[in-house]
């Protein structure tokens, strides 16, 4: 139930997509205008980010991950009962401390609490939700945009919020924070709760154990053997929002509006949208065990960078906003199929317990750094070179992900997270030649 996060921080994120239709006629908003109301969540995510990690080592995943519904219904509240442009931008600020620590937090809780053979399908369901969430985002505005003030489309968020709050009371901690924090007997009742006979959790919490002073030690993310890991989990995050994602979900409406279609089909292409990154997230969520990390980016990275450089042309044809539409919606199969569903789980899943929640922390903050210059850039850019311009542009960045992939990210399929420490202490955790490339080894 702690994934039910993703759900809010989808929706939170991605209602402003249809709502900003209306509070641009409210509020009399320009180009700048639409983008500052638009990338303050972000703002707040990055503060949340960093916020969040302090927090989580200190008082527990389980306490940060209730904190974090508190926040979401805080800002919800805020948001819709709004008078100005100005409490709007403050409350989305609110808003963006809860999705920035949702995303700190929750998929270490889960990559902590999972098994090792079911650890990417139960982290991936945080992408679910979160995809999930910006499908409903845009059920929401397609169905209520001529009843409903956009208001209440932000309102309705304040249920899941709550909902996160009551639910999370009754999960357990993490056995691993447990363990950091010399509590190993909680951590194997906890352990022998989620595992399916005690030897199980017997072993587990053994190798848990076993790292070196595991939870006493110091480390500090410059450390020489930790930079791989922090190289590829960067990498990702940092690709993950700059190769076009959400110029696509935030913009989607003003671009089909641009291609010609009216206000209503525009509308309904964002949940065209919403769906296919939903259901391509759910066939990463159950394949991604199998096919691997990087083998999935590999594969559909080309796809995401062809289908930019199809709808651009098609754009700069004229005439042809269909197929502006049908690439739109391939671009975003291919890019929710692969680096949606693989950001948060490499996030989660690279970094040593010693430094997980700085090392999540600051994984998150790119992400959420890069994901709001993607926000504040996408209609400047569009303004000074054409859609087609920036369309290009992303899909260049596309390319690039792939050389930084085949360069740089290894394969973590498959291994537990103490597996995946110990390739960083003995210098092993390298991509192997034609990993991903040439298929199933």
């Amino acid at each position: 139930m702690a994934a039910v996060a993703g759900l809010l921080f989808g929706y939170d994120t991605g209602i402003i997509s249809t709502a900003l239709l209306s509070i641009t006629q409210d509020f009399h908003l320009s180009s700048q205008g639409k983008e500052l109301v638009t990338s303050s969540i972000l703002v707040g995510a990055i503060a949340g980010a960093l916020i969040s990690a302090r927090l989580s080592e200190r008082r527990g995943r389980k306490f940060a991950a209730i904190l974090v519904g508190a926040v979401f219904a805080l800002g919800t509240v805020g948001s819709a009962l709004s008078p100005d442009v100005e409490m709007l931008i403050a409350s989305r600020l609110v808003l963006g401390l809860a999705v920035g620590g949702s995303s700190q937090v929750i998929p270490i809780y889960i990559a902590e609490i999972a098994p090792a053979s079911r650890r990417g399908r139960l982290v991936v369901m945080y992408q679910v939700l979160i995809a999930a969430g910006v499908l409903l985002s845009a059920v929401v505005g397609y169905a209520t945009h001529d009843s409903w003030s956009w208001r209440w489309m932000v309102a309705v968020a304040v249920i899941p919020a709550l909902l996160l709050v009551a639910a999370t009371a009754f999960l357990p901690e993490s056995p691993r924070w447990l363990v950091a924090h010399g509590q190993p007997e909680r951590a194997g009742n906890v352990l022998r709760r989620l595992r399916t006979t005690p030897e199980e959790a017997e072993a587990e919490l053994r190798e848990v154990s076993a790292l070196p002073e595991q939870g006493k030690r110091k480390e500090k993310l410059s450390a020489r053997w930790l930079r791989p890991a922090l190289v590829a989990g960067l990498g990702v995050a940092l690709f993950a929002q700059v190769t076009g994602i959400n110029a696509i979900v935030y913009y989607a409406p003003t671009f089909l509006s641009e291609s010609g279609f009216g206000e209503s089909t525009a509308l309904l292409g964002t949940v065209g949208v919403g769906a296919v990154e939903t259901v391509m997230v759910i066939i990463g969520a159950m394949t991604v065990d199998r096919i691997g990390r990087r083998r999935l980016m590999l594969w559909t990275l080309p796809g995401s960078a062809l289908s930019l450089v199809v709808m651009g042309a098609a754009s700069l044809a004229g005439n042809a906003g269909w197929a502006v539409m049908l690439f739109m919606l391939l671009y975003m199969a291919f890019n929710s199929l692969g680096m949606q569903v693989v950001a948060w789980l490499m996030g989660s899943e690279l970094f040593p317990l010693p430094v997980r929640g700085k090392a999540m922390s600051a994984h998150a903050t790119t992400l959420w750094g890069a994901d709001l210059l993607v926000s504040m850039t996408t209609l400047s850019l569009v303004d000074g070179i054409s859609l087609t311009g920036m369309l290009w542009v992303y899909a260049a960045l596309n390319v690039a992900a792939i050389v930084f992939v085949v360069l740089r990210v290894p394969e973590t399929t498959g291994r537990s997270l103490e597996q995946i420490e110990s390739s960083l202490r003995d210098g092993t955790f390298v991509p192997r030649r034609n990993e991903g490339i040439e298929g199933a080894e």
